[in-house]
């Protein structure tokens, strides 16, 4: 990835690179997310599986763009031709493909560097940015 800048902590080490701020690392999920929703357990169906048109417009807009496009889904190894496959086939763009995230949701990442999370149930739309309001009660 030759969009990664050195990077250098308070003391001039050398640290993990980073891309500029400009250029994000997406990671997304497939499987409900940008395409309907099939269990592990029933991978013939995966391959047939419908994918969601705003999905396949914003994610390549973004990957033409300059951001690096990660699919990281729960589908295990053993599904990963047939998970390129139907990338492929419908068009996607993308960098990487990570399999075997842990299955059953409620995720909480926990990195050295920041992480902004969405929620996407069916509908793909771009990314839009909220002005966050928030209340402080003292006891």
């Amino acid at each position: 990835m030759e969009e990664l800048k050195d990077n250098f902590d308070a003391a001039g080490n050398k640290i993990s690179p980073i891309l500029p701020s400009e250029l994000k690392n997406y990671l997304i999920d497939i499987d409900g997310t940008i395409g309907e929703d099939i269990p592990n357990e029933e991978p013939e169906r995966m391959i047939s599986a419908e994918a969601y048109p705003d999905a396949i417009e914003t994610i390549n807009r973004w990957y033409y763009q300059g951001h690096q496009i990660c699919f990281f889904t729960s589908r295990t190894e053993e599904h990963r031709k047939i998970t390129e496959n139907w990338l492929e086939d419908k068009g996607f763009k993308y960098h990487s493909l990570l399999m075997n995230k842990p299955r059953g949701g409620n995720y909480h990442w926990i990195d050295n560097h920041v992480v902004k999370a969405t929620r996407y149930t069916s509908k793909f739309t771009n990314l839009v940015k909220r002005k966050l309001e928030i209340e402080v009660f003292d006891d």
